[in-house]
């Protein structure tokens, strides 16, 4: 998910009412708070602003690229990261601030944007050969996890010795998900985000049937906390040619054009030229800046 999508539905929500006209928010002692005094209040904050700009992006999206965002795509992406976060799925939207008719919101926004990054960024044959220099298949793997180097190095001398993956993945890991499976994982390529790159290029220098020699540590990002594995490379296909992948090469390209981690030139040169087709105007002079990062900012990004 970008971070700059994430906005509270509840702020969203008190903004969009607060422009509807003169009906009393709350009344107090002092006397009463009004939806125009409320807007008026909020309008000129950096959450106000924000609000606006993403009711205003999301119209515009809407209206050029909504029939090909169905409610099944949102569906698939609303249950691939439900997947992705397990158990933690709902702390997750706690810590967010969200619901789950939030996230499927912003999961749809996400969509409707990548849609206008397909038509907007032309990709050419160069960038394809140059994106597929990194590209790797989805492969199949097996992992054991363990909290220390010892353990992990303890599970691959049992496997030298001749224990299964199976039987050392019981003993030693910590994945309560995947232990009891034989450690396998989802399927993964180099472009998963939800797999560490460590893990990724330890895994990529394997053929099928073998598994990793010494530990591979993933540090976890957040905590800083140090997990040691063991990978065995179950099904890895053959890269073949670029040729083959096209469609494949794209989709990676469009959606690291739609990270925003890497500084989002590309995803705000889109945006840009979007809102500019959009016949955007902005009827009240106190937020005549609202779309300044967007309007100040060349299109030129956008291959």
């Amino acid at each position: 998910m970008k971070k700059w999508l994430l906005i509270p539905a509840a702020l969203l929500m008190a903004f969009t009412l607060a422009a509807c006209g003169n009906k009393t928010v709350a009344t107090t002692s002092g006397g009463k708070i009004t939806q125009d005094q409320y807007y008026s209040s909020m309008k000129t904050t950096s959450q106000g602003k924000q609000v606006l700009q993403q009711m205003i992006i999301k119209k515009v999206l809407e209206k050029k690229y909504g029939d090909k965002v169905s409610d099944k795509k949102v569906t698939t992406q609303f249950n691939t990261v439900k997947k992705q976060y397990g158990s933690s799925f709902s702390s997750m939207l706690q810590q967010q601030g969200m619901t789950t008719s939030d996230l499927k919101d912003t999961l749809r926004m996400n969509l409707l944007l990548k849609e206008a990054v397909k038509n907007d960024v032309k990709i050419t044959n160069a960038d394809l050969k140059k994106q597929f220099k990194d590209w790797e298949p989805k492969v199949s793997t097996a992992v054991i996890v363990t909290s220390s180097k010892a353990k992990a190095q303890s599970a691959i001398d049992d496997l030298n010795n001749g224990t299964s993956f199976a039987d050392a993945a019981k003993k030693y890991s910590t994945d309560s998900s995947t232990k009891n499976k034989g450690g396998k994982v989802p399927t993964f390529d180099n472009a998963t985000t939800s797999v560490d790159d460590s893990i990724k290029k330890a895994a990529f220098k394997l053929n099928n049937g073998e598994y990793t020699k010494e530990p591979v540590t993933d540090t976890n990002s957040s905590t800083g906390e140090k997990s040691y594995y063991v990978i065995k490379m179950l099904n890895k296909p053959a890269k073949g040619k670029w040729t083959d992948h096209k469609q494949a090469l794209k989709e990676q390209i469009w959606d690291q054009d739609m990270d925003t981690s890497n500084g989002g030139t590309v995803l705000q040169s889109v945006i840009s030229k979007e809102l500019k087709n959009g016949d955007v105007s902005i009827k009240d002079k106190d937020l005549n800046d609202v779309l300044s990062q967007y309007t100040s900012t060349s299109t030129s990004s956008a291959k």
